[in-house]
């Protein structure tokens, strides 16, 4: 279906050394309604890099996309590519980020041209202009001559043999350093500026310019916040665990069924938080029984659709291990004694509601396997009437259509199952904090006309409204139903 359509419906993991530095890449849909997968993957990631078409700037799912990134309080690069082709004016992106994001921008790779004149970069940092010339292999590595733009002005106008070009360079880099104040880190770490890169990915233009400035700008792997269940030291606000902690803690951002059909395999993606991971290590989980250890007999790096076998792994790696049917998004995994849990991941309000049903009932079992596989995923989220136990009809619920059709694409490939959707007209959730006591409240005082209650996985109940308005008034009038826009999974489980 990727193929079909031209875009990406599912985060990929890859990792490489570079400089003798560990990078792990968690490549996310660029598609605004797989924003929720980008946000499970940002919650491994330390730094976020935003891609822009140079040509076409901010595009309308864009802004979903970087309010979910801002959600995640990363710092933000943002590398705007194919400068190879006819592209906007690096001036107008910025105006553009500025304005939709409320993010100011430094350049730090200023373009020298675009399209068939596009020449090269000019490094801010350290004032060298990088000139490339075309490698004459498809993504191969193009040829580069770097030169000082304060000692060898006159060899640099030569080589960019383009007077209009070469007048633009002088000009902007004068205009640049008058009106942009120094970068400040800081601000990166917080935020609220996005360091700023051209280049083109298709020729190497700039890329490995990027990848050395990331190098040294991104954010190392940092101090997180847990749950303790056993530390009776622990504050409200849990315990810090530092990359440096003894005891091994990891988190699941991810998790995947089939990526080898013919072995019908289930995949957990691990963020490695403190300590290190070893082959044969025996690990409890947050939701499982204290006491309860899962061995983990074998790890894998991930490039890719490709893997290898993993012996040890550190704070920041992204390792794949066996999933046993047990492991969820959001879950903890650690060593020793102390019973520990981060954050778990939130689940999105979603807008598009749908029943869904297998018209065979000889491929129930199949059609139950697939579902259950595919919502542990998290490809959508489940919801089911109150007090049903599982018999009753399932209700599909997704932030965008196209994850609907992921899910009845991949019933159908994945598990031979043909399946039949039957949409509801409402638009949005909202979770009741106040739980069931408040809802009943509100139902025998008819406050509830018109909304739909439901439950989730967790048996939590859930309203779902069709308007905005409608959300808004109740949230408003009957505070005590503590309506949210999202779902936060529990820590431990019993």
């Amino acid at each position: 279906m990727e193929q079909e359509r031209g875009i990406s419906i599912s985060s990929t993991v890859m990792n490489f050394d570079y400089l003798g530095k560990r990078v792990n890449i968690l490549d996310t849909p660029g598609h605004e309604d797989f924003s929720e997968d980008t946000y499970r993957a940002l919650a491994a990631a330390d730094n976020a890099v935003m891609l822009l078409d140079a040509a076409k700037g901010l595009e309308p799912q864009t802004r979903k996309l970087f309010e979910v990134t801002r959600m995640r309080k990363l710092p933000l690069f943002t590398f705007c590519n194919k400068m190879d082709r006819p592209a906007l004016s690096p001036y107008e992106i910025m105006d553009q980020i500025e304005a939709e994001f409320n993010l100011d921008s430094f350049p730090v790779l200023w373009p020298i041209g675009d399209g068939d004149r596009f020449k090269g970069v000019l490094d801010r940092m350290d004032n060298t202009v990088h000139l490339f010339s075309k490698s004459t292999e498809r993504g191969g590595k193009a040829g580069e001559e770097t030169l000082s733009m304060d000692e060898d002005l006159d060899k640099l106008k030569e080589l960019i043999n383009d007077d209009e070009l070469f007048d633009k360079l002088l000009e902007d880099r004068e205009l640049l350093d008058e009106l942009i104040p120094p970068l400040d880190m800081d601000r990166v770490y917080a935020g609220d500026l996005t360091p700023l890169f051209f280049g083109s990915a298709m020729t190497n233009f700039g890329v490995q310019l990027f990848l050395d400035k990331f190098l040294t700008m991104g954010v190392k792997p940092a101090t997180r916040l847990a749950v303790s269940k056993d530390d009776a030291a622990a504050s409200e606000d849990g315990v810090e665990v530092p990359p440096e902690h003894e005891e091994f803690t990891g988190f699941i951002f991810k998790t995947q069924a089939n990526l080898d059909p013919k072995h019908r395999d289930r995949l957990a993606y691990v963020r490695v938080v403190s300590g290190v991971y070893e082959k044969g290590m025996k690990v409890g989980h947050s939701r499982s029984k204290a006491g309860k250890k899962y061995n983990l007999a074998q790890a894998q790096a991930l490039f890719g659709s490709d893997r290898s076998s993993v012996e040890v792994a550190y704070p920041g790696d992204v390792i794949g291990i066996n999933n046993p049917g047990c492991f969820a998004i959001g879950d903890t995994l650690y060593t020793g004694s102390n019973r520990v849990a981060f954050p778990g991941i939130p689940s999105f309000s979603p807008e598009k509601f749908a029943y869904i049903r297998s018209p065979n009932p000889s491929d129930y079992k199949s059609f139950r396997k697939g579902m259950d596989q595919l919502l542990d995923e998290g490809a959508v989220q489940a919801l089911r009437q109150r007090n049903d136990d599982g018999g009753g009809p399932l209700m599909l619920a997704a932030v965008g259509q196209l994850q609907f059709e992921v899910v009845q694409a991949r019933l159908r490939e994945e598990y031979s199952v043909e399946s039949i959707m039957e949409p509801l007209t409402y638009t949005l959730a909202r979770w009741v904090d106040g739980g069931w006591d408040a809802v009943d409240k509100a139902d025998a005082d008819g406050k509830l006309f018109g909304i739909m209650i439901v439950q989730d996985r967790w048996q939590r109940p859930v309203l779902l409204f069709r308007n905005d308005w409608k959300a808004a008034s109740l949230a408003s009038e009957e505070k005590y139903l503590g309506l949210q826009p999202w779902s936060q999974p529990p820590d431990f489980e019993s």
